[in-house]
């Protein structure tokens, strides 16, 4: 959720912090800061709001410079939004600084215990907490920071990724993740430390992903020490080369993030069938789908979710495969039936979706083979289930999802072939392509999107329907809207709405019908229906349908080229243009909307 940046060496620490900040705002952004080493003292600037807010807070104070230093972008769990409570923390004695992404679950009972001892507490945090807990092991135990950051951590349940410095020993930072994700970037003397690599990418592609339960000291002058935190056994470093770039990370000339990332997936869905046709992805799918599972359990959270009702259409329709899909977040709770000859597939952009990692875990131990869909090589997720299927989606930044939910889906309908051998057929092959262009005249229609986007945004609610494979984009279309543009909506089945939801419409309300030839007459009979109430109506339909078109206040003409099982993907493009222009229109922050992060690694 948080995103921490850390660096060590013969740099100016400030400006790559700084950079690497705003690179991961994404993570989280009710807060923000920084903490220095100037050569003598340790300089804090921290403050509520976006890390923009921070570097004018900084940068008007006075000048901080030094060649350590680490950093935190903060999305609120413990205390709400403020200066005191962001982060970095200071220990009581104020030799000790810490940045922490994750929740400790008995913070409260830690803190009881520590005010005994007569400590006192600044932050409602339960960070602050686990910095004097690391103090005061350090000071009783009379032992180093790395041992006393390890004893303190196996006192603490939850999650975190810590990065600690000690100002009487400025020549070093101590890290150490479980559950929340950690890279060191490996530089020429010096190390970088962030939630993920693209803070350090332009200045090394050398980067080591630290292990659940892990722990490191990094400093300038000597090799990375790396160890278990439960037994303090040594573990050998596992340098991997970078394959992000620099221009991925960037905007590239688009308004947005969202926007570049939605104009992206042509090229995208080319690459990922050229990536698994050919050479060693295709050997990845067929070890994936060497044995075809009796039953199939899809875990995901939100839009993976969404992505994984479309892939439960493939599994049933094309491979005969019983399919049930959950959110991770019941599934984990409700002591499923699990038979340790089903396959239990889990989907995650990040990797380290806290719920859908808990949910890998149990189905792991009822002896399920587990599946990952994932768009980060080595990311927990990725490295947890006995096979993984990458996105191959490139570094995703808006925090509203749209090119993974694409790749998400892709990477379903390609194990689906794979169970019919069917990846190497010149059917698939022109399937994608046939996606591929009709997207691309999706796109070429963003000035028409936009005028609808104009016409209805200032409506008071929203209400997305679609049959059967369409079902699942009604539901993803409506939380794109939720998620960047703040207002009221909701997704169902189209029958289900003279079951209760049509009660809600009248000349204030809009339905946005995905209305395709698949059960034709049944979909534009429930758009008659709204129609009659004076609901708002904007169609999307197949072409240039005149029934639909006379029906329409708003008509968004479709052309899928011949598609039938990815048609979802085309509507789906199509409701990611019109959720961004309507939250344009209505001035939100669409990169980084209120209370929302990228990757929940929280529960």
């Amino acid at each position: 959720m948080c995103g921490i940046v850390g660096y060590i060496g013969h740099r100016d620490a400030y400006p790559i912090i700084l950079k690497g900040l705003q690179r991961l705002e994404y993570r989280g952004y009710d807060s923000a800061g920084i903490a220095l080493w100037d050569g003598s003292e340790i300089q804090l600037c921290k403050t509520k709001g976006k890390v923009e807010e921070l570097k004018q807070k900084c940068e008007s104070s006075a000048t901080i410079k030094g060649n350590i230093g680490i950093g935190h972008t903060r999305w609120a769990t413990h205390g709400v939004p403020n200066d005191v409570n962001s982060h970095p923390h200071y220990s009581n004695s104020g030799d000790l600084v810490i940045i922490h992404n994750g929740i400790i679950e008995n913070y409260d009972p830690l803190k009881q215990e520590l005010t005994k001892r007569g400590y006192t507490f600044k932050s409602d945090t339960d960070t602050e907490v686990l910095v004097n807990l690391i103090e005061d092991v350090k000071k009783n135990e009379k032992v180093k920071l790395g041992k006393a950051v390890q004893i303190a951590l196996n006192q603490t349940v939850g999650a975190y990724a810590i990065a600690v410095f000690d100002r009487k020993k400025p020549n070093e930072i101590v890290v150490a993740r479980l559950g929340s994700p950690l890279a060191l970037g490996v530089g020429e003397d010096e190390f970088f430390i962030a939630s993920d690599a693209s803070p350090f990418i332009e200045f090394t592609k050398n980067a080591i992903y630290l292990e659940d339960g892990q722990m490191a000291v990094v400093r300038n002058h000597k090799d990375l020490k790396i160890w278990k935190i439960k037994d303090d056994s040594l573990v050998a470093p596992y340098i991997q080369e970078l394959q992000l770039n620099l221009e991925q990370i960037e905007k590239g000339g688009y308004d947005h993030f969202m926007l570049k990332e939605i104009f992206e997936q042509p090229a995208l869905v080319k690459k990922l069938y050229s990536i698994y046709k050919e050479g060693h992805g295709l050997e990845v799918l067929k070890t994936i789908t060497l044995n075809k599972p009796e039953f199939t359990h899809i875990i995901g959270c939100g839009t993976a979710l969404h992505a994984g009702l479309v892939i439960k259409s493939f599994f049933e329709n094309i491979n005969s495969i019983r399919t049930q899909t959950d959110f991770a977040s019941e599934f984990r709770y409700r002591n499923p039936l699990l038979k340790s000859n089903e396959l239990g597939l889990f989907i995650s952009q990040s990797g380290e979706t806290a719920d859908t990692l808990a949910c890998q875990e149990m189905c792991q131990e009822k002896e399920l083979t587990t599946l990952g869909v994932v768009n980060v090589e080595g990311s927990t997720l990725f490295r947890n289930c006995d096979k993984s299927a990458l996105l191959h989606a490139g570094v995703e930044i808006g925090v509203a999802s749209t090119k993974a939910f694409t790749q998400m889906v892709l990477v379903g309908y390609l194990i689906s072939k794979s169970y019919e051998g069917l990846v190497e057929a010149e059917e698939t092959a022109k399937e994608f392509e046939n996606l591929a262009a009709a997207i691309s005249l999706v796109l070429n229609q963003e000035e028409a999107i936009k005028q609808v986007a104009k016409d209805i945004y200032n409506y008071k609610g929203f209400i997305f329907t679609g049959r059967r494979e369409q079902y699942p984009i009604a539901l993803e279309g409506a939380l794109k809207l939720k998620e960047i543009a703040y207002v009221h909506a909701e997704g169902y089945a189209s029958g289900e709405l003279k079951h209760g939801p049509i009660a809600l419409f009248d000349e204030s309300m809009v339905n946005i019908a995905i209305v395709t030839n698949d059960l034709f007459e049944k979909t534009i009979s429930n758009a008659q229906e709204v129609k009659a109430r004076l609901g708002v109506m904007v169609i999307l339909g197949e072409d240039h349908n005149k029934e639909l078109e006379a029906i329409s206040d708003f008509y968004i003409p479709v052309n899928y080229h011949g598609l039938k099982e990815l048609k979802p993907v085309v509507s789906n493009v199509v409701l990611q243009l019109l959720s961004y222009h309507i939250a344009k229109f209505k001035g939100t922050d669409i990169d980084k909307p209120r209370n929302l992060a990228k990757s929940v690694t929280v529960e």
